[in-house]
């Protein structure tokens, strides 16, 4: 970036280009999982490992509420934290993805006391966390906006899945269903909240390094989950081993 700052268009066009070229679709794992060339247990893994991201996400959004200066930001924020926990005892996203670790054959205690996780799971969402409890709010505000890239994801993971896996149903995949019409609606919200707030090319280069961070978390966890999955013998002490089937 110059010291000139870019017009909303030409920062929003940068932050869908760092999304293009980052955004963790690409990911060979990724990939894999989508195209049915993962084992059932490296299926397991990886819906283990993404319930610690799926379920510190309400956490995540509770240290930016408590900062939010008005009533309007904060009854935006909060509707995020009624999506993943609900607003009842098994409602939200984080019941939903305990459902498909269910549907895939996970023991729901196991999941939930996260003792299986990778060590690599555990410091990428909790980076994530503590970025968005410390950072300026428009910073913790950008590192949202991958969920301007999710929607593509999400229906490529659920037709994919369904297509390749015989253990995998619909029911075991209920918790994206919400997410198509939720992420876009948040994402709006955020990219117009930065687009209108990031003014200097200071901040405008703070939003773009915070989402360029977030793509990094999300990578970074499936870089594990290849690493200990993939490749035979790499699996780090305490962490979920599958089953040999």
């Amino acid at each position: 970036m110059t010291d000139r700052p870019l017009s909303p268009d030409d920062l929003e066009a940068a932050l869908r280009a760092i999304g293009a070229e980052r955004y963790h679709n690409l990911h060979p794992f990724h990939r894999a999982l989508h195209d049915g060339r993962l084992t059932k247990g490296q299926v397991q893994a990886w819906a283990l490992n993404r319930y610690y991201y799926q379920c510190r996400i309400p956490a995540k959004d509770a240290t930016l509420l408590a900062r939010l200066p008005t009533a309007d930001l904060r009854r935006e924020w909060r509707r995020r934290l009624v999506d993943h926990d609900g607003d009842a005892p098994g409602t939200g996203g984080v019941a939903r993805w305990l459902k498909l670790t269910d549907g895939v054959g996970l023991d729901r205690t196991y999941v939930e006391s996260l003792a299986g996780l990778l060590p690599a799971t555990h410091f990428a969402v909790d980076a994530y966390v503590e970025f968005v409890r410390d950072r300026p709010i428009l910073e913790a505000i950008a590192s949202s906006l991958t969920e301007l890239f999710s929607p593509t994801i999400i229906s490529e993971r659920v037709s994919g899945m369904l297509r390749h896996y015989d253990f995998v149903t619909p029911e075991t995949l209920a918790y994206f269903q919400p997410r198509l019409t939720q992420a876009p609606r948040d994402s709006d919200f955020a990219l117009a909240y930065v687009r209108e707030h990031a003014r200097t090319a200071a901040e405008q280069k703070a939003v773009l390094d915070a989402l360029t961070f977030k793509c990094a978390v999300l990578w970074s966890m499936l870089d594990a989950l290849d690493y200990a999955y993939v490749v035979p013998g790499r699996i780090p002490p305490g962490a979920f081993t599958p089953q040999a089937s």
